[in-house]
């Protein structure tokens, strides 16, 4: 077979030849100049000044605004300009965006002396949520906790949909960093803590994104940019843009998989990771980017800088004397494309640094290289935009069903005390709390706008949690008030005394929206209004259902004891809170799990996969791992027994496969599915392993009384892990199996 190849992959070849021909040729023709802004992407704020001549002119500020066609001329035409992002004060309609795209395009392709168009950006991280009237969907914390790769996969082809509508066929996404640290303000970009689940996702929102083929010249697909590479999440102090410091061999077992999973996937660009590793800032590594990314990673398409982080070099990180310097140092590491994001300076110095002979003009060329193969890869030269009318399907019912669905299988129910989950319709009920009448906690940031503050504005017709429920089971059931906001607690006495009024309470709870770096806190607990709203209804004596919708997991343990019920989901989109009362009402059961540990105490942070020695005492009994509730714990409205776990061989060699299957029955009285959980244990090594690893998981829907057998297919390379050397390895010994609470074992023989 290994001397046949497809129709298909000589017709991609071919394809890929006449691109590079027609790079070749036109890199060519290039002044110096040309090529230097074909490395420059600029904000679109630069290019926004305001309609009416009153108040601010420039900038995302300017409403209602306009683009300035004196900064076109100068950046396009001028300068050559690569690549724009961003939006303004807030996103736009696919109208409003063509018509933006038209007047960009035709300065880059008809004004210029070349005719090379725009690559414009925007983060669609839960679908093309700056697009107003686009399906917003679950962010990623919340699609990992479907444990269901089907549906981020389906995810990605409504995003890449909806971003080619919106001409924006670059996608700052999906986020491939791994969610350890629960203060960190990204964590509703990750697809959670563990590595498997992770880079299972992310590879099916790459192939959603990009098709299984890669080809991005579809006008349905377009380029993901998979950030932040690497190792940006796990900041000790749990902010944005920091130091990070983890051995190397950590890196490469924990952060690294996603990122080779994409790649291998055929994704076209990488954004890089704002911060320090080690005491070195990403942006300015040559091992990082060049020699492991391009290197030892085989990547060939666009590296990004990320925000200001060239220049950052200079003034933030102080490894460099000017931004000059940084620049250098920057482009010498290997970046190809610098988020500027505002003036023409990178593009001055740059020409300087080529003109000085510190920097080659081949070296340039690299870069310009790849970057007009992606332009040519997604079609702009022949389509520089499209119009929206192409897309009949953009917003569409169906969308909006299957992001339905993803919220639904995002929401965890996490206790359900006497089973007092589903409630019944007939119930009486008071909604309260800051998050039960409001589209924002529900989207959270990235939602047509960078801090998301704008959904009940565009999202008004829509169902927040109170109108969900309201629908479900009628206004005349349903008493509202509000009790407490994030931060101030005016009402909570009129929710007390309203309490007295209703069978059951459904307490609203979670976070407002942010993103990056607003979105710091110096505190995991929910806010103390709401906690102070909590213990008030809790003493009322009535039973209360806790509903959380949040990017992070805020810790409850002051009041925790007090829910009857507790239903969680991790900003699950603008079909979220029918979702919620889909749940809460019985219409649906619910299957998430959670992709994260949430914690119970502020100081207790341990993720799942702790080793032996983080147990305190082993004397005394102390349990190490005691979170609110553990990675992977998700409960519903059926019952599931597991048996017969069984390991295909006591002994495998190293090239043996390991089979290991188990029966699952649903001894339950409606259908439900569940999601079937491997976990691996490497007894002894010589790297201290952790107490047990997710090695393979299925989600399997079942009857009432079905049963089936679920079998895992491993080779010895998913149990190896990396050693000081740097190299993935394992040795000969034993091995310990958990499904559930059956256990097994193996032992790997040389």
């Amino acid at each position: 077979m290994g001397f046949f190849v497809s129709a298909r992959e000589k017709t991609i070849s071919a394809k890929e030849k006449e691109i590079d021909a027609k790079v070749e040729s036109l890199l060519k023709k290039m002044t110096l100049k040309e090529k230097v802004g074909q490395m420059a992407q600029i904000d679109i704020a630069t290019f926004i000044k305001r309609v009416d001549p009153k108040g601010p002119s420039w900038g995302p500020q300017a409403e209602p605004h306009t683009l300035d066609k004196d900064s076109l001329q100068k950046y396009i035409v001028d300068y050559g300009l690569s690549s724009m992002f961003n939006i303004g004060t807030h996103g736009y309609t696919v109208e409003e965006w063509f018509e933006f795209m038209k007047i960009i395009q035709d300065y880059a392709v008809n004004k210029t002396r070349l005719g090379i168009p725009i690559l414009y950006g925007i983060d669609a991280i839960h679908g093309a949520a700056l697009t107003i009237g686009s399906t917003v969907l679950p962010h990623q914390l919340g699609l990992a906790s479907t444990w269901n790769p089907s549906l981020a996969e389906k995810a990605g082809e409504i995003t890449a949909y909806e971003m080619r509508a919106s001409n924006c066929p670059l996608n700052f996404g999906p986020g491939l960093d791994l969610g350890k640290h629960p203060l960190w303000s990204r964590l509703d970009e990750t697809f959670g803590e563990d590595v498997l689940l992770s880079s299972t996702m992310a590879k099916q929102e790459v192939v959603g994104q990009e098709g299984f083929d890669n080809d991005i010249s579809d006008k349905t697909k377009i380029t993901t940019n998979l950030k932040h590479f690497i190792a940006y999440s796990f900041p000790f102090s749990g902010k944005d843009r920091t130091q990070v410091w983890i051995p190397e061999y950590y890196v490469r077992e924990y952060f690294m998989p996603a990122f080779k999973e994409c790649i291998d996937a055929g994704a076209h660009t990488v954004i890089l990771n704002s911060g320090e590793i080690n005491g070195i800032p990403l942006h300015s590594s040559k091992y990082w980017i060049t020699d492991v990314l391009r290197g030892e990673l085989g990547f060939k398409g666009v590296i990004m800088s990320d925000w200001r982080d060239i220049e950052k070099l200079w003034y933030f990180h102080h490894i460099a004397s000017s931004y000059k310097e940084a620049i250098k140092i920057a482009i010498d590491a290997g970046i190809d494309l610098n988020m500027v994001p505002y003036d023409n300076q990178f593009m001055d110095l740059l020409i300087q640094l080529v003109n000085e002979g510190k920097i080659s003009e081949a070296r340039i060329d690299g870069s310009v290289r790849r970057i007009l193969k992606l332009k040519y890869e997604l079609g702009l030269f022949e389509h520089p935009y499209r119009d929206p009318k192409e897309y009949p399907d953009f917003g569409s019912e169906k969308f909006s069903r299957i992001s339905k669905q993803s919220a639904l299988e995002s929401i965890i129910l996490l206790k359900n005390s006497n089973n007092i989950l589903p409630l019944s319709r007939n119930s009486k009920v008071l909604v309260t709390g800051p998050t039960a009448n409001t589209m924002q906690a529900l989207d959270g940031g990235w939602t047509y706008s960078w801090q998301g503050v704008l959904g009940d504005e565009y999202a008004k017709d829509k169902n927040t949690i109170l109108r969900s429920i309201q629908n479900k089971i009628g206004k005349d059931n349903v008493v509202y008030i509000k009790g407490a906001g994030f931060n101030d607690a005016n009402e909570i006495e009129k929710a007390v005394k309203a309490s007295k009024e209703v069978d059951v309470i459904i307490l609203c709870l979670g976070e407002a929206p942010y993103a990056e770096t607003p979105g710091y806190i110096e505190d995991l607990y929910i806010t103390d209004a709401q906690v102070d709203l909590a213990k008030a209804l809790v003493a009322t004596g009535k039973p209360i259902i806790l509903v959380l919708s949040e990017g992070r997991p805020r810790l409850i343990n002051k009041f925790e004891a007090g829910m009857k019920g507790i239903v969680l989901s991790f900003l699950p989109g603008n079909e979220g809170g029918d979702a919620f009362a889909d749940v809460i009402f019985g219409d649906f059961n619910p299957n998430g799990k959670l992709p994260v540990t949430y914690p119970k105490y502020p100081n207790d942070l341990m993720n799942y996969d702790y080793k032996f020695c983080d147990l305190p005492d082993h004397n005394w009994g102390f349990n190490a791992y005691q979170p609110q509730f553990a990675f992977g714990f998700g409960l519903g409205y059926s019952s599931f027994e597991y048996s017969n776990l069984k390991i295909r061989k006591d002994t495998i060699h190293m090239d043996d496969n390991i089979e290991i299957s188990v029966d699952i029955k649903n001894t339950g009285k409606v259908e439900g599915q569940e999601v079937v959980q491997l976990y691996i244990r490497d007894v002894f090594a010589n790297l201290t392993p952790p107490m047990r690893r997710l090695r393979g998981f299925e989600k399997v829907g079942l009857k009432p009384g079905e049963q089936k057998t679920i079998t895992f297919k491993l080779t010895v390379d998913n149990i190896k892990y990396v050693g000081t050397d740097n190299k993935w390895t394992t040795e000969e010994g034993d091995f310990e199996v958990y499904i559930e609470k059956l256990k097994g074992f193996f032992y790997l023989k040389k």
